[in-house]
């Protein structure tokens, strides 16, 4: 069960990351430079690796016991 709620926390955090770096779409295309440069994904990539981890062990005491 822990698996499985560590996989849940893994995945909705990558779906947050994601809305987040599409949400910017919506704006004016002269911006789309400046918010899809390639530092900013560059740096959404990174978060993408490291942000799951740091959720895992900010969310910890909810994965090892559940609904308490």
């Amino acid at each position: 069960m822990v698996l499985a709620r560590m996989v849940v926390t893994v995945l909705v955090t990558w779906i947050v990351l994601v809305v987040m770096l599409l949400a910017p779409s919506a704006l004016p295309l002269r911006w789309h430079y400046y918010v899809y440069s390639p530092a900013s994904v560059g740096l959404w990539f990174l978060a993408v690796l490291v942000v799951p981890v740091v959720v895992c062990v900010l969310r910890w005491p909810w994965i090892r016991r559940g609904r308490r």
